[in-house]
Parts: structure tokens; C-alpha cells; sequence
């Protein structure tokens, strides 16, 4: 969800830092229709909060931003580029996770 509550997507996946053991990122899964044309657009787990009230979480983006983000398709593991993570928290302006 957006901080007007207006829903975004679905998580996906979650991704484990390998050597904290902590979660990174998630995944989240957003457009397409029937699981067609869907992207994954991994977001730092600092970007988010759970609002008990929504039932799910909330990051402090809208749909347009989301849209630029880093993503990638499904199958794909974008992480193997070293690169790929310092992208996503700089596009997010959060901290690196290591």
C-alpha cells in the first residue's frame, strides 16, 4: 500500500541478507493482469511498515515512482550484479544492507 492506503501490489518473495541472516529486500509483484506482464521490484525491508489496519504493508511511494523502479522479471535474479543492490536503496534513498 502507498501512504494514502491505495494498494500497490503483493509481496512476492523476501530476500535474506546472506551474511546478517535479516531480511533485505522484498519483492514486490506489481501490474500486469493474471500473472501476464507483472514486474518485481525489490524494496529495501527499512522502506516498509505494517499497518495492522490495511493488513499488509506500506511504503512511502505511489504507483508512478514504483513504475521507474529497479525491477526484474520473473526467474530472473538480478542480485548476481553486485551493482544491482546498491541501486535499488540508492533509487530509495535507504542505507545499504552490508
Amino acid at each position: 500500500y502507498d501512504r494514502a492506503g491505495e494498494r500497490l501490489g503483493s509481496v512476492y518473495n523476501f530476500m535474506v541478507d546472506k551474511v546478517s541472516g535479516q531480511v533485505a529486500y522484498v519483492v514486490m509483484s506489481f501490474g500486469g493482469f493474471l500473472g501476464i506482464g507483472e514486474s518485481y521490484h525489490p524494496l529495501p525491508w527499512r522502506a516498509l511498515s505494517y499497518d495492522t489496519g490495511l493488513g499488509g504493508y506500506v511504503v512511502d511511494i505511489d504507483k508512478d515512482r514504483l513504475a521507474d523502479a529497479p525491477s526484474h522479471n520473473a526467474g530472473e535474479d538480478p542480485f548476481v550484479d553486485t551493482e544491482y543492490g546498491k541501486r535499488v536503496d540508492a533509487y530509495y534513498k535507504t542505507a545499504p544492507t552490508s
